[in-house]
């Protein structure tokens, strides 16, 4: 393996969408300006890691072993199907039970929902035979919300933004030099991500 592909390979895997939820949640904790108790914290980010990261990841090697999918990286589109019901479902429980409207966290309530929207998005694309890009679905949606909490709690976070950014054009090369993608489906997981987020942003901005 060439040094590039190993590269481009570990871009995948570092920021893949399993961890964007995670990410976008210890942003939120990180940047507000609330007092909240580091217990509670602690406790949302067990949580959310148990549900959107190991849960996934389980479902994902129980598929494998079953012979449901191919390969963990599910490169065909038939294959994303049984995962992204599975995670639809998982994100219906961090809102009904974890990150819930009743909450104070209402921003990452509506991150949450725009997270189920943007999964069942590409669910739908999928199904119709449209492999969507998820890495591209998924840092595009944590970019918005990067956005968002940027103009809602009036703070300049200019640095983190530029970053994401940047991970966002390494992540979209990445997997158009690993062919793990083409050009629409860049884009379109691109615009998935963003309009799924920018839409619910107005109810808590």
């Amino acid at each position: 393996m060439s040094i590039t592909k190993f590269i481009q390979q570990s871009i995948s895997y570092i920021f893949h969408p399993i961890f964007m939820p995670l990410i976008g949640v210890a942003f939120y904790f990180s940047k507000s300006p609330r007092f909240i108790p580091n217990s509670l914290i602690q406790a949302k980010l067990v949580s959310v890691s148990i549900l959107t990261l190991i849960l996934p990841v389980l479902v994902v090697i129980l598929l494998k072993t079953m012979g449901r999918i191919n390969s963990i990286e599910l490169k065909k589109a038939k294959e994303r199907i049984i995962p992204l019901i599975v995670f639809c479902i998982i994100i219906l429980i961090v809102i009904k039970k974890v990150i819930t409207p009743y909450s104070d966290f209402i921003e990452l309530y509506y991150f949450f929902v725009g997270i189920l929207a943007a999964t069942l998005s590409t669910l739908i694309l999928n199904i119709l035979n449209f492999k969507a890009s998820i890495h591209m679905v998924a840092i595009s949606g944590v970019f918005m919300f990067f956005i968002g909490l940027s103009i809602h709690f009036s703070i300049n976070i200019l640095g983190s933004i530029a970053l994401i950014t940047f991970i966002m054009g390494a992540v979209a090369t990445s997997r158009l030099s690993l062919k793990a993608h083409n050009y629409p489906e860049l884009l379109i997981g691109c615009a998935t991500g963003i309009i799924t987020q920018l839409i619910l942003i107005p109810n808590w901005l």
